[in-house]
């Protein structure tokens, strides 16, 4: 049973479980693992990086196939539930705009934008839309940017916000020596945010959920960041392991081998440190070593591929497709914790009864 009241509210979107399934890419969060959390009652998310090096259409160009692909993973989730699905889409990506149109064009219920903080409202030139806006940030004074922002230039806000603390898997909106700062913990970053918040919604009268995220592992987790007035929770790092990911076995089985030791900061092409699990890759690449690669365009904005040791790419592509040796996987703080493969039910299930149980005590 489900504590009564704890219903995500996006605007008009009702969420009847608070889990957002963050967006992973490339390739991992597809429409295969979207669909399942969405058919759960949580929020199914497709990544959108990337989509284009899986196409094997060579009338396409890369560009070209990237919202091509984007468009089928959409339509194959749409195929397999009538639940909320969202599309992640990096604001650092070249093609950020198209891809945004893509999921706009598509009628996607959510859209969610990191990697950058997106000034323009990327949604204003459609006019009435059904779909929705999250921004991911990662502290209060970067709400209050975006907000203020939106507000003057055009008397509109996000529908919400998705906070992101330093225990996240993949890039890290943080300083490399802001990530272990206790100031930037998670739960000192919710209230402030939520804080940042509050006069927007009473402004423009909208819920404007703020979702924390960033090593969230249990239902526990889960229930006392909603006692502090998150809207939900957005978790990755576990889905990686569940029988409906759309990466290779071998690449959740890192997950379930992995030991708290092996996880550790990178330092990325895209010029943010990242959370990955180690391996000789990323130690070759630290230890100055320089992988050769031909760059197939230029996908991420802020990528000099001229100088990078490495494609982030194809190192991402690489793993995913269980080739480990030429590349790594992103993961969280605590995905050490993993130990099995489980269905994206029985994983749903699992959180939601220690959330109650958790919340329960709490009475």
């Amino acid at each position: 049973m489900i504590i009564k009241n704890n219903c995500l509210k996006i605007d008009d979107l009702q969420v009847s479980v608070p889990i957002i399934q963050g967006g992973m890419g490339i390739g991992i969060s597809g429409a295969n693992l979207a669909a399942a959390v969405a058919e759960e009652g949580a929020v199914g998310v497709i990544s959108s990086v990337g989509l284009g090096l899986f196409c094997k259409d060579s009338a396409f160009d890369y560009r070209t196939a990237n919202k091509e692909m984007l468009k089928r993973e959409i339509r194959r989730a749409k195929e397999m539930t009538k639940g909320i699905l969202g599309v992640n889409i990096m604001a650092v990506v070249s093609d950020f705009e198209d891809l945004v149109k893509v999921a706009v064009n598509e009628k996607i219920d959510l859209v969610i934008v990191g990697g950058g903080l997106p000034l323009k409202n990327p949604l204003k030139s459609f006019g009435k839309i059904k779909t929705k806006i999250l921004l991911k940030i990662s502290s209060a004074r970067a709400a209050n940017l975006l907000f203020k922002y939106w507000d003057k230039n055009y008397n509109n806000v996000p529908d919400g916000v998705v906070v992101e603390g330093p225990l996240a898997g993949g890039h890290l909106g943080f300083k490399p020596e802001g990530i272990n700062d206790p100031e930037n913990k998670l739960e000192i970053l919710v209230p402030e945010v939520i804080k940042a918040v509050i006069p927007f919604r009473n402004k423009f009268k909208k819920d404007i959920p703020v979702i924390a995220a960033g090593g969230i592992y249990t239902g526990a987790d889960m229930c006392k960041f909603i006692k502090m007035g998150a809207g939900a929770i957005k978790m990755a790092t576990r889905f990686v392991a569940t029988y409906e990911c759309d990466a290779s076995e071998e690449f959740k089985n890192i997950y379930v081998n992995c030991k708290k030791e092996d996880i550790g900061i990178i330092k990325s092409p895209v010029g943010l440190p990242g959370r990955a699990i180690l391996n000789d890759f990323t130690r070759e690449i630290a230890a100055g070593h320089k992988k050769p690669f031909t760059c197939l365009w230029k996908c991420l904005k802020t990528c000099d591929y001229k100088v990078s040791p490495y494609c982030i790419s194809m190192a991402l592509v690489n793993a995913r497709n269980g080739n480990l040796n030429d590349g790594f996987a992103f993961a969280g703080a605590n995905a050490y914790l993993v130990d099995k493969i489980v269905s994206v039910k029985e994983l749903i299930k699992s959180i939601m009864q220690e959330y109650n149980a958790a919340c329960a005590m709490q009475f």
